[in-house]
């Protein structure tokens, strides 16, 4: 109840947003592979993104 209205950190915005791109990229890749090749390479970026700021947390 307390974590109700706690905001998300600007890690865990950026681990939804990858976690969504992920899942576009495997529902496009039964049409239409570049697309996905697209979305993964998105998703790719974001995780990067993730990365460079838990190195820098720490």
């Amino acid at each position: 109840m307390f974590g109700l209205f706690k905001k998300k950190s600007e890690i865990d915005k950026l681990r939804d947003q990858y976690k969504k791109l992920q899942k576009e990229s495997f529902d496009l890749s039964k049409s239409n592979r570049s697309a996905a090749d697209k979305k993964l390479a998105e998703a790719e970026e974001v995780y990067k993104q993730i990365e460079a700021l838990k190195a820098k947390q720490n």
